[in-house]
């Protein structure tokens, strides 16, 4: 299990610029502390955040994001600097329940093993936004297998739980 701890009023900014348009998904990138508690859930505490602009963007549309390869070296770079994780951070305009689409996981699937390489096996997590909540998802094993559910984001005033939608979908698509 994961989850993912913020200051609640980060939390609030972040949300914000994730939110701000109907039009084009947005990004951000949470540079965190990584533990694992007695309980073997894992931590990712947030120190920092930085929200992606339109120059960091290789193609952002209503419903893909691509970063230059700058931007992608720019983050890895202050991650590995600082000794933290990255969590990347995405929205998902319109109506629709938080859940990472089928271009998500398929980006997911390239870019992870490359950041855990590059961050010397730091655990990874990526994280999207709907106006109607979130979903998550963490790498936190030695390997490069497939990810947990990230349960909730933990701020001082509230514990938000992840739709889960995207595991219980993949899921579905494997037994059905």
């Amino acid at each position: 299990m994961a989850l993912i701890h913020i200051r609640a009023a980060e939390l609030d900014r972040l949300r914000e610029h994730l939110l701000r348009t109907p039009r084009c998904e947005q990004g951000a990138f949470l540079f965190c502390r990584h533990s694992v508690s007695g309980g073997a859930e894992h931590v990712f505490a947030c120190e920092d955040w930085s929200p992606l602009k339109r120059a960091d963007f290789e193609v952002q549309a209503g419903d893909y994001l691509e970063l230059t390869d700058a931007a992608r070296a720019r983050l890895i770079k202050q991650a590995h600097d600082r000794g933290l994780c990255l969590v990347e951070s995405h929205s998902h305009p319109g109506p629709y329940p938080a859940a990472f689409s089928y271009s998500d996981l398929t980006g997911l699937d390239e870019f992870v093993p490359h950041v855990r390489w590059r961050l010397r096996g730091r655990p990874y997590a990526a994280l999207v936004f709907a106006q109607s909540g979130f979903d998550g998802l963490a790498w936190t094993d030695g390997g490069d297998t497939l990810p947990q559910q990230l349960v909730a984001i933990e701020t001082e005033k509230a514990r938000l739980a992840a739709t889960g939608l995207t595991l219980a979908r993949t899921a579905r698509a494997a037994h059905g």
